[in-house]
């Protein structure tokens, strides 16, 4: 069959082609796809602060739906403190992503690299993601210090506490990332290349 056969009969009946099916099986069945399961073992003791605020995120946010859409009364203070709580979850998150080398980054010059460039390089970025998170921080604690004085709009609090939790998580990602420093230090180049140029390896383990 040609192709502009194969082109009328998707025109005139709207539905794919057999032979282009089963084309595009086999095409799937050659991708490789993670697979998931239920092992655990990566998860740390330092996982815990951000496993607890995406739990309490999820019961707010199930109560404001249930207040609003069953009860018909929404609570005011749900919807204020859904929001910090993302927040939270964003930067206390990042600490994980960061202890396991799984923030985005770009595989394109590791590739072109010679394989005992890729190490330097590595220390490099770590170098400067400490520091920008160190400098994060402590702006950070200005914002949190001009801030202290006011208060939530549904909740009698201070919204400096917002800050702070940003400020610490801030000091969190530089201290993980110097840490990150001290184990690529100690790991073979040829360890830290292989790492970085297969992405399910993580950079930090």
């Amino acid at each position: 069959m040609t192709d502009d056969t194969k082109g009328f009969r998707r025109e005139r009946t709207g539905r794919a082609d057999p032979d282009d099916m089963a084309g595009g099986g086999a095409a799937l069945e050659s991708l490789d796809f993670d697979e998931v399961t239920d092992d655990i073992s990566d998860v740390s003791v330092l996982d815990i602060p951000v496993l607890i605020i995406f739990w309490l995120l999820f019961l707010i946010v199930a109560l404001q739906f249930f207040t609003r859409y069953v009860l018909n009364d929404s609570l005011a203070w749900t919807e204020e403190i859904a929001r910090f709580f993302l927040i939270f979850l964003a930067f206390v998150g990042s600490i994980t992503c960061i202890r396991r080398g799984s923030h985005i980054y770009l595989e394109f010059f590791y590739r072109y690299l010679p394989a005992s460039a890729i190490k330097p390089l590595s220390l490099l970025v770590e170098t400067i993601v400490a520091l920008f998170f160190t400098s994060a921080g402590w702006y950070g604690i200005g914002l949190a210090q001009k801030t202290s004085a006011q208060r939530m709009i549904s909740i009698d609090l201070p919204k400096g506490i917002v800050y702070w939790v940003v400020v610490i998580a801030c000091f969190a990602m530089a201290a993980t990332a110097l840490v990150n420093i001290v184990r690529l230090a100690r790991r073979p180049a040829a360890d830290v290349a292989a790492a970085k140029l297969d992405p399910s390896n993580m950079a930090g383990a």
